[in-house]
């Protein structure tokens, strides 16, 4: 399978109005295939919505580069002034779906306005006509029917919303998509329609790899490939989904994993135990490793002074020497 993102040594901050730098992503590294799905989970505040906005280049203040490359299809987008990243990388190589993807579409305007824009944006040697006509065979080639084009946002549920905000947002036939939390706010038969609808749309090659954000690792058992499990704006630990979901190794994974239930393991003789703390501030990132403070099995001081670097362990890469 063919590369399509390389990202590299990653890091990101912002910028307080007070000249202070927070760090929120730390020497992030992954790539990414044709046809294969990452999963990157991890509580709230972790990092992850900040290091997707930076792998799409959207490097806008408060939000800052600090170093690393990242590489879509081949082009480093670090290298593209902000008009041309809008106008050749952003929904033609790489597109997003929002974290907050029903507050995204403006209830005054119809869909097909919406997307008529994104099309005319790329492609504006194209006509009004043309462009509604390509609408309407792409909204019926994934299902929503030509019909949704001409309604309002408020006339939509709110799983039929997500569904049209995940049309306009792989018009282009993107190779890399985004999905931020693209279930989050659903209730579970509408989240199993939206999963299935990612998943035709790389079965039938329009978009070509995914990212999938989440917060529950069973959710990524069942759609990636792969899962990196992020901490305080780094990754502690990546390995395949079978791994990282079956047999976690880091104390953090193990953590997360232990909060969850699997409805394939049964839940009678077993009860999620809450995780203990909160992820530290990244304006005071502790010394050593980040979830020494809330680690069940911490190892004496060393653990708290010592910063812990990734490593291979059992064909997967771990942040945590003692496992």
């Amino acid at each position: 399978m063919s590369l399509l993102l390389t990202v590299n040594n990653l890091s990101l901050y912002y910028l307080t109005r007070f000249g202070e730098k927070i760090h929120a992503v730390s020497n992030v590294s992954f790539e990414l295939r044709r046809g294969s799905v990452l999963g990157i989970a991890g509580e709230s505040g972790c990092g992850k919505s900040t290091l997707v906005n930076g792998v799409m280049g959207l490097h806008l203040p408060p939000l800052y580069h600090a170093s690393g490359d990242i590489e879509i299809d081949g082009h480093n987008i670090l290298e593209y002034p902000p008009e041309k990243l809008r106008r050749d990388i952003l929904g033609k190589k790489i597109s997003m779906i929002p974290q907050s993807a029903l507050n995204s579409l403006n209830p005054m305007r119809k869909i097909k306005h919406f997307a008529t824009d994104i099309m005319q944006h790329h492609t504006p040697e194209m006509s009004t006509k043309n462009v509604h006509a390509r609408l309407q065979e792409r909204f019926d080639a994934i299902g929503l029917g030509k019909h949704i084009l001409d309604t309002f946002p408020v006339e939509l549920s709110g799983g039929m919303k997500q569904r049209v905000v995940i049309a306009l947002s792989t018009l282009m036939n993107p190779q890399v998509v985004i999905a931020d939390e693209p279930s989050s706010a659903l209730d579970v038969s509408t989240q199993k329609a939206v999963i299935q609808l990612l998943i035709d749309l790389m079965r039938k090659k329009i978009i070509g790899s995914m990212i999938f954000i989440t917060h529950e690792l069973p959710l990524l058992y069942h759609i990636a490939g792969n899962i990196a499990v992020m901490y305080a704006g780094e990754f502690v630990e990546f390995g395949s989904s079978e791994q990282i979901v079956r047999d976690p190794l880091h104390p953090y994974s193990r953590t997360l994993m232990e909060a969850m239930l699997l409805a394939e393991e049964g839940t009678r003789d077993r009860q999620a135990k809450a995780v203990a703390g909160a992820p530290p501030s990244l304006g005071s990132i502790p010394e050593g490793c980040r979830f020494a403070p809330r680690c069940p099995t911490v190892h004496t001081d060393t653990c708290y002074f010592h910063r812990q670097q990734m490593h291979a362990v059992q064909s997967r890469r771990v942040r945590c020497e003692y496992v």
